[in-house]
């Protein structure tokens, strides 16, 4: 059975960090396209970051200068590290691998 689970979210305050992880079972990350997105309450979901497999890394706008993805195939991990934090940053937030969702892990901006 294939399966994504996000871990890493929680309650931080503005200007902090937090790093996400997403987990794979069932499949192997190694060779595929990782994404990640977020959906704040009322939103549409947002693309945030196209991590492919050769290594290139694609940051959209509000993900540029502050996120980084890093993966870890021996552990069919990825992370994504979220720094500076700004309240707009509240979200689930999801990865994706070709069409597969996790559950998502809630992150919250507030002081």
């Amino acid at each position: 059975e294939v399966q994504l689970v996000e871990s890493g979210g929680g309650l931080v305050q503005p200007g902090g960090s937090l790093r996400l992880s997403c987990a794979a079972s069932g499949f192997t990350f190694r060779g595929k396209t990782v994404l990640w997105y977020r959906q704040a309450p009322g939103k549409e979901r947002e693309h945030l970051v196209s991590n492919l497999s050769d290594g290139r890394t694609y940051y959209m706008g509000s993900a540029r200068g502050r996120f980084t993805v890093s993966r870890d195939d021996s552990e069919n991990t990825v992370y994504l590290q979220m720094n500076n934090l700004k309240s707009e940053d509240t979200a689930m937030y999801y990865c994706n691998i070709q069409g597969f969702w996790g559950q998502g892990t809630q992150v919250t901006v507030s002081s």
